[in-house]
């Protein structure tokens, strides 16, 4: 095999630092010796996977193919080193070292994985777990590139290369500031849709699995949305709407702490029960070690409403 791990491993360094002098402090060599390795990698495939932009490499469309390829490669490596040892460190109940990279979307990762995590680190405490926190975009393309072991995810997933399987039912619900207009007559009178048709609506950003599913749910309602206020966080738009700027659709575990001190009320409007399904991804060609296996395991296993009160 003329093919190396050394050679992926420089083309994934520069891949992601855009410079052969910076991969080269990644991956312990000098500039020069990084470059002659990226060309004997381009000349052994005999394809160019970057492009030169001044002094950057940026990579074209052959690089980005081999991308994924390399880091899966790289990934079953390192793998095989933890299995046997060769990384140092011990698994509790295998002898091996344990380090896991778990991605997960804004709400998840806010308000449902600090329990899972501490959960699985009181049966594993040998276990080191990394968590990258982003929209479910950001998330599915982690977990693509091999960035993360596993992705948790609030929306639908769109990267052929993933497998994304059915988590959790996650419960929207509709909020306002107690003082909004549409609450001063009744807090509990049901709010119809050409009311709910003129008022600001408090968004995520696109890309965000929150604003897909709010999307999905609402707009064949609504129709449209009327003069929205689009903010990039959660926290951001519960904020918001306790003071009273607008209506926002959220989950509710992400609402609740709100809604228990009285900042927000639910609005009860004449819309069917909303509610979307969470999704654990990874990617097809990831072998899951057993210390992943675990974890995932209890993902499958999570109690929702456990979660939720932590």
């Amino acid at each position: 095999m003329r093919l190396t791990l050394r050679q992926l491993h420089i083309f994934t360094a520069v891949a992601d630092t855009g410079s052969t002098t910076a991969a080269g402090l990644q991956v312990a060599l000098s500039q020069s010796a990084t470059s002659g390795a990226l060309n004997e990698l381009e000349a052994l495939l005999d394809a160019q996977l970057f492009d030169r932009v001044g002094k950057r490499l940026v990579l074209n469309d052959t690089g980005r193919a081999l991308l994924p390829q390399a880091r899966a490669v790289l990934d079953g490596a390192q793998g095989i080193e933890k299995q046997f040892g060769l990384a140092g460190g011990a698994d509790k109940d295998m002898g091996l070292a344990t380090h896991l990279r778990v991605g997960a979307s804004t709400t998840i990762g806010n308000y449902l994985l600090p329990a899972l995590v501490a959960s699985h680190l009181r049966d594993s405490p040998a276990t080191t777990i990394d968590v990258t926190i982003g929209n479910t975009s950001e998330i599915a393309t982690a977990v693509a590139r091999l960035e993360v072991d596993v992705g948790l995810i609030e929306g639908p997933c769109h990267e052929p290369e993933l497998h994304a399987q059915p988590w959790l039912e996650d419960v929207l619900a509709i909020v306002c500031a107690p003082s909004h207009p549409l609450m001063r007559a009744d807090l509990g009178a049901r709010v119809g849709l050409k009311a709910l048709r003129t008022q600001r609506w408090l968004l995520r950003e696109p890309g965000s699995g929150t604003r897909e599913a709010v999307e999905h749910a609402l707009l064949p309602h609504l129709h449209q949305w009327v003069q929205p206020m689009q903010l990039g966080s959660t926290e951001a738009i519960k904020q918001a709407a306790a003071e009273g700027l607008g209506l926002t659709c959220l989950s509710l575990c992400a609402v609740q702490d709100l809604l228990t001190l009285r900042r927000l009320v639910l609005v009860n409007t004449t819309l069917p029960r909303l509610a979307r399904r969470f999704y654990l991804i990874r990617h097809r060609q990831k072998k899951l070690s057993n210390s992943l296996q675990r974890f995932v395991s209890r993902c499958e296993a999570s109690d929702p409403n456990r979660l939720r009160e932590s």
